[in-house]
């Protein structure tokens, strides 16, 4: 009996169709990147039900012919290469020739095309992949493509969809990244009846950025130009003082596609140190050219990784590129839009009206965006010391934790002074008590910590019987602060902002935001819309600064990708504790230093939220070796 079966070509499909269509933002991918290849000038995107329910596009390129138009869902049929010649300079989105079948696998497929030269077009209908009808229709020029009841015949991969509000936003979020990649093509999202975007298509990328970033990011850019070795570099980075607690402001195209690469945010990345926050993350939108022959991009299915014959290359003209943008021009950029892009991204200026300039003032160095502003002169420095009532915050159970410090106008952090408890002697061990390690370590543990200082203000050196601690103090304090939140057994307790602090979140990450609102307003986040685009923050949670709010949401964002409640949950506690524990860098009270020193000593702490270790413990033996005071 054969126990090798051939699969039948439906089944095949179907099997494809999982590597190219991954969920419905996949389908807008490849209908947008065809409308491109196509020769389209203008771009729609229409949206319903997450995409799963009903997605179109509708493009005014080329169109097909009668005859192309039932062709084109066979697998492998595609109009962009001929022969494994092509395969060598790919200078399409396409080439594949497997979206379409992919896609018509595992939906309904509607298709409408007409050429220029055509008086009437050609009506296409599939269903799994099987031809239902095909006959003339009447249609405009250029192609429309209904998809829809997504992955309908295949229940395995639908019940791994997510929320409609969330793979609706990723749709909006992938075809946001398509027309990034090309600000020539006009390009309109409408999602349940509402428009999410337009671009103008003039060809100018400051317009495309404008229009689908958002002005507040495009006033932080900066314009980059470079070019090494036949790679050219085009685009714009962010202002170092504009740091992000994510990658998702991070946009990479090449030859005009889309891509992910590690690489070249390596690079960029690199081209801020010294600049930027550790923890933040710059902002960047670069357009690599370079010859279709030096880069393959028949890497993958779904053609978002690409590989470079020179690495290095790459690497080095996206690196110096960034890194003369950032030091080797002027403190000021001027972002300028045409009268027509005003006109149609803001309907409602008049026709008159001047050309509109985006100034950004950027940060003259590193050294001075890192430091505090100085108090003005009408405020004396003592007014702006803020002192705390108790050194330690109290959480349920009884649990207390040192508060963080706060910062005071000249730089430093200080905190009310109080004397330190009291310290039994330790009881001197019995003679006839046995010297093993677990007594010792026992014994130690029992000992009184005796603080020695810090060192590189990071640093907490402390003595114990016969070892020396060295303890991270923001690892040490993270830990701390973590274990606590994580210890309530009832909503965190809130600190209301006198003045709301306004935000303007990725639209997927808001979509992230108001589906987990339940979870942010029990941890104590007080976050709701605020307009169409921005979010207004009313509340944080009490152990946290508010001035590292926004930074922490962005942060909790990427751990609500997760899916997991619980998972979601402790990653966004372990996100309020780093942000509010004590930092390298800071002056601590040498009270809230023995606090940690103790909780260390005594074992309550080893390990940071991350996994890191909090301490190294160095003992009298292990140091006289050192010294050879002992063979």
């Amino acid at each position: 009996m054969a126990v090798i079966n051939v699969l039948a070509p439906h089944v095949a499909n179907m099997i494809a169709a999982g590597e190219v269509v991954e969920r419905p933002g996949s389908v807008v991918k490849e209908l947008m990147e065809n409308a491109a290849d196509a020769g389209a000038r203008n771009i729609t995107v229409e949206l319903r039900g997450g995409g799963a329910t009903f997605i179109r596009v509708t493009d005014d390129g080329c169109g097909m012919a009668p005859e192309d138009a039932g062709t084109c869902f066979l697998r492998h049929a595609t109009s962009k290469i001929k022969d494994e010649l092509g395969l060598e300079t790919i200078s399409t989105m396409g080439f594949r020739g497997e979206a379409l079948a992919a896609i018509a696998a595992v939906s309904h497929v509607e298709l409408l095309a007409r050429r220029e030269e055509d008086e009437t077009g050609t009506m296409v209908t599939l269903s799994g992949g099987e031809m239902q009808s095909i006959g003339p229709a009447g249609c405009p020029k250029g192609s429309v493509f209904t998809v829809q009841d997504l992955f309908y015949n295949t229940p395995a991969r639908l019940k791994f969809m997510k929320s409609d509000r969330a793979e609706g936003a990723w749709c909006v979020q992938t075809a946001l990244r398509v027309a990034l990649g090309r600000p020539d093509i006009s390009v309109r999202c409408i999602r349940d009846g509402r428009e999410e975007f337009f671009t103008p298509g003039d060809g100018r990328p400051e317009s495309a950025v404008y229009a689908l970033l958002g002005r507040d990011i495009a006033l932080s850019m900066l314009s980059v130009q470079g070019e090494n070795e036949g790679v050219s570099v085009t685009g714009f980075v962010s202002s170092p003082s504009v740091g992000r607690g994510n990658r998702a402001m991070q946009f990479f195209f090449v030859n005009g596609r889309a891509i992910r690469s590690q690489s070249l945010q390596a690079a960029v990345e690199q081209a801020y140190k010294n600049t930027l926050l550790v923890g933040r993350f710059p902002s960047c939108v670069l357009y690599i050219t370079m010859s279709p022959g030096a880069v393959d991009v028949n890497v993958h299915p779904t053609k978002n990784e690409v590989k470079f014959s020179s690495e290095k290359r790459v690497f080095d003209a996206v690196y110096y590129s960034a890194l003369n943008a950032l030091h080797g021009r002027e403190d000021t950029v001027e972002m300028h839009l045409s009268r027509g892009t005003e006109k149609r991204l803001h309907p409602a200026a008049p026709a008159a009206a001047p050309e509109t300039k985006m100034r950004q003032t950027i940060a003259p160095s590193a050294e001075t965006a890192n430091k505090v502003a100085p108090a003005p002169a009408a405020a004396p420095a003592a007014q702006m010391t803020l002192e705390l009532h108790s050194p330690v915050y109290t959480y349920g159970k009884g649990m207390t934790i040192p508060a963080p410090p706060r910062h005071t106008a000249g730089g430093a952090y200080v905190r009310r002074q109080e004397e330190p408890p009291v310290r039994p002697a330790p009881r001197p061990p019995a003679a006839w008590e046995p010297k093993t390690p677990a007594a010792e370590t026992q014994a130690a543990s029992s000992e009184p910590v005796r603080l020695v200082g810090e060192v590189l203000r990071t640093y907490i050196i402390a003595e114990q019987g016969e070892r020396v601690l060295i303890i991270d103090k923001h690892a040490a304090h993270e830990r701390l602060v973590f274990d606590a939140l994580k210890a309530r057994d009832r909503e965190m307790l809130s600190q209301g902002l006198i003045v709301p602090q306004t935000w303007r979140p990725d639209r997927e990450a808001r979509e992230i935001l108001e589906e987990n609102a339940a979870l942010l307003q029990e941890l104590g986040f007080g976050l709701e819309p605020y307009g169409e685009e921005d979010m207004i923050l009313r509340a944080v949670p009490e152990a946290l600064d508010p001035a590292q709010a926004i930074p922490a949401l962005e942060e909790i964002c990427e751990k609500l990708k997760t899916g997991s409640r619980d998972l979601a949950r402790d990653g966004i506690l372990q996100t309020i504790a780093c942000k509010a524990a004590i930092k390298a860098g800071w002056d601590t009270d040498p009270l809230e230093l023995q606090v940690l020193a103790d909780k260390v000593a005594s074992g309550q702490i080893k390990y940071c939220p991350h996994g890191r270790p909090v301490a190294v413990t160095l003992t009298r033996r292990e140091l006289d070796k050192q010294f050879s005071r002992i063979v």
